[in-house]
């Protein structure tokens, strides 16, 4: 119904969104409930050892992220659900292909608010406990402001108490404390699969320095005969054009282009994927090196997992960003824009193909959006012919 909605009714659904009262009875809104966060079951079949999947170079993954929805803490999440459905049908389908999915990428944001164990107990772990066990895929949720708070500094008292639940629930998901995959005390971690390496990136935190030479140093290690495919996923997007992007930038979106995507474009990482936006969009961003080789990073935007769709509301202003990059010829191309209107796009999820030195994504919507075509098709290649 929402294709019918105008425009001047965009902020007040975005306020609405932020703040996400929508139906919840008051008592599901209050943080520090006194009841323990369940832990989500790890799948039956668990991604083998890093070694051990080394000659692996044909497979999938799945990418969605903002779950959060307004029966957040008395009612499981509807509209995640049917990604959920559609998602178990996928790995189903995939099972015996040369394709089959082996894990699934969160980009944050899991409920409203991630202090409230009630919020994550009653609408969240049990749709993934579905994933986890009668799709047997591993599940990797990276942390969202609505997880963690916005708090841009470690230790602040109310990112604490989210990131203690944020550990709890993930704890037999992701590489322990100790593991060399895993930045201590952080929900920062990697691993690898096949020909593939991925990062986990708290984006809450990016200014934090110790994130950032951690990362440094997993990019740096890297053996790339091996890992042909560098992949990060986090929940605030370099580029958008929805309440939270255009002509602002966010802190965490500034330091992310600052810091990050230079390191990013040093080590030639593959794709970003983000949320952050309810929508789908997707970047491409092409450079060269000092010796002339052109390169391409692909910034994918998918917020389709179940929190209130947005719209198209202003391009982001990259002026200065593409002025400082001058040096490598960055130049950044939209591939698929969002629509003007909340029912213009659709939840949604992400489909990788990873076929040896190639990566190709099919963006599938659910429900009243499963025509949904971001590129006049639901298919895209991410490589460019002559481009390393």
């Amino acid at each position: 119904m929402h294709r019918w909605l105008p425009r001047t009714l965009l902020l007040c659904l975005f306020l609405w969104s932020v703040a996400a009262t929508g139906q919840n009875p008051p008592a599901a809104q209050q943080p520090g409930a006194s009841e323990p966060v369940r832990v989500i079951k790890p799948p039956r079949t668990p991604l083998p050892a890093e070694e051990a999947s080394a000659q692996v170079n044909r497979f999938s993954f799945i990418v969605y992220g903002d779950t959060r929805g307004r029966r957040d803490g008395w009612a499981e999440q509807y509209e995640h659900w049917l990604v959920v459905s559609s998602a178990l049908n996928t790995i189903q389908r995939l099972e015996s292909s040369p394709y089959p999915v082996r894990f699934v990428l969160q980009t944050g944001d899991a409920v409203v608010n991630g202090r409230d164990p009630r919020q994550l107990n009653a609408s969240f772990i049990d749709l993934i406990n579905k994933l986890t066990q009668e799709g047997n895929v591993s599940y990797f949720l990276a942390p969202g402001n609505h997880d963690v708070s916005s708090a841009a500094a470690l230790d602040d008292p109310q990112r604490q108490i989210g990131l203690r639940n944020f550990l709890a629930a993930n704890g037999q998901l992701i590489p322990p404390d100790g593991s060399p995959r895993r930045l201590v005390g952080y929900p920062t971690y990697a691993f690898g699969y096949g020909n593939l390496f991925v990062i986990a990136l708290d984006s809450n935190i990016a200014a934090d320095g110790k994130q950032y030479e951690w990362v440094k140093g997993q990019l740096e290690g890297l053996d790339r005969k091996r890992y042909q495919h560098v992949v990060v996923y986090c929940h605030h997007p370099a580029f958008s054009s929805g309440p939270h992007g255009g002509a602002h930038v966010e802190p965490s979106t500034l330091q992310i282009r600052t810091r990050y995507l230079p390191l990013f474009r040093k080590h030639h990482v593959t794709v970003c994927f983000s949320g952050h936006e309810h929508f789908f969009e997707h970047w491409v961003e092409r450079y060269e090196d000092g010796a002339g080789r052109k390169y391409r990073l692909d910034h994918v935007l998918t917020g389709g997992g179940g929190a209130p769709l947005y719209a198209y509301m202003g391009d982001p202003d990259i002026r200065d960003y593409l002025k400082a990059n001058a040096g490598e010829k960055v130049m950044l191309e939209r591939i698929a824009k969002p629509g003007s209107e909340p029912g213009a796009n659709a939840y949604h999820y992400v489909l990788v193909q990873v076929d040896g030195d190639r990566l190709r994504m099919e963006v599938i919507g659910v429900d009243w959006g499963s025509n949904f075509q971001p590129y006049r098709s639901r298919k895209a290649e991410l490589w460019d012919e002559g481009h390393q």
